[in-house]
């Protein structure tokens, strides 16, 4: 079975929220989850989405595989590398702040 994949790497959003987003379109159809997606009022929900739309778009062009049908067979988060920085606290002290970045991976396939 053909399977089209796509990637979203060091992107700017902590792994735990952008798993939340996840989490509501994993098993969906395309179609579904893009709706879910444009109503869901979460940060990574653009990011996911427009990387859904690179996986049909993919399928469309690499594969041949019928739009209608495509599923969201998988979709994780990995963890990607933090930005470190810091800010200054009270009494001279400094605390550090971990800006961390996200490996989104999505695969669709034809049901």
């Amino acid at each position: 079975m053909a399977q089209a994949k796509a990637h979203a790497n060091f992107v700017r959003i902590a792994p735990r929220k952008a798993q939340l987003v996840v989490d509501l379109i994993r098993g969906k159809k395309v179609g579904e989850a893009i709706a879910i997606l444009r109503h869901t009022p979460k940060s990574a929900s653009p990011i996911v989405e427009k990387l859904l739309n690179s996986a049909i778009a993919n399928a469309e062009h690499n594969y041949q595989l019928d739009v209608n049908k495509l599923v969201i067979e998988q979709v994780f988060v990995n963890q990607g590398p933090t930005l470190k920085r810091f800010r200054p606290r009270a009494m001279g002290r400094a605390s550090r702040i971990n800006k961390r970045t996200s490996h989104i991976t999505l695969i669709v396939s034809e049901k």
